[in-house]
């Protein structure tokens, strides 16, 4: 049972309201988790159909993110919410611009992924990026899981990764980088990997954005652009 389920408002319509502004967060976030899963499954297989998918799909994760800041603004006009149900509306009004985001990365993983189609990489030239998309992946799931629960315990264990995340992404770059020095016909197909990484890391930073934002509906605290240390400091507060 939820904290929320504990202190029922007095207008049940406002709690079904706010139940179902969360359902339809996680039907975006679903939405958006399977472009991103589609659009590195389009660039590590050469699937050009896929990538064409992909692309052609962000127009449903840009109109649901406008859907849903529809319904907060009419919630924030009709309700006037305080304290914790204006804090989770707030959080998902940012939710959902870091979503629509991370859908615009998965739309340049699969623009990518049609560029190498002409020129595809040999396979140990991608081990690198294909570790640091499954756990970039992992970090997606994780971070919806933290909302749809609440989570914030989770919430600091997500947020945790990012930092090995970086590591990840920095050792691709160098990687690349040592490929076009030793070879210059290899650019091309280094600049495409170089950009798929850096939009895979994009997408675990704005994953950890949705975990601060739980923590800021559930404790109250503003926990943007602080140190790791101070972050747990103030989840277990």
């Amino acid at each position: 049972m939820t904290e929320e389920s504990l202190h029922p408002h007095i207008s049940k319509q406002f709690d079904q309201e706010l139940e179902d502004l969360r359902n339809r967060v996680l039907v975006m976030g679903g939405m958006v988790e399977e472009q991103v899963g589609n659009a590195i499954q389009a660039l590590l297989e050469n699937d050009v159909v896929l990538a064409e998918q992909v692309i052609a799909n962000d127009y449903n994760v840009n109109a649901m993110e406008v859907e849903i800041d529809e319904e907060c603004t009419q919630i924030i006009a009709r309700r006037q919410p305080a304290a914790r149900d204006l804090r989770l509306v707030l959080a998902v009004i940012k939710m959902i611009a870091d979503l629509e985001r991370i859908g615009d990365e998965a739309r340049r993983i699969a623009r990518q992924a049609l560029d190498l189609n002409a020129h595809y990489p040999k396979k140990n030239q991608l081990s690198e990026l294909e570790q640091l998309a499954r756990h970039v992946k992992t970090m997606l799931h994780d971070a919806l899981d933290v909302f749809a629960r609440m989570d914030v315990e989770h919430a600091l264990k997500v947020v945790e990764q990012d930092e090995q995340v970086d590591k990840e992404y920095e050792s691709i770059l160098r990687q690349q980088i040592t490929y076009m020095m030793e070879d210059a016909r290899s650019i091309p197909v280094a600049l495409d990997i170089m950009w798929s990484a850096r939009a895979l890391e994009r997408i675990g930073d704005r994953s950890c954005n949705i975990c601060e934002y739980v923590i800021y509906y559930v404790k109250g605290k503003d926990v943007r652009h602080i140190s790791l240390e101070q972050l747990e400091k103030k989840v277990r507060e």
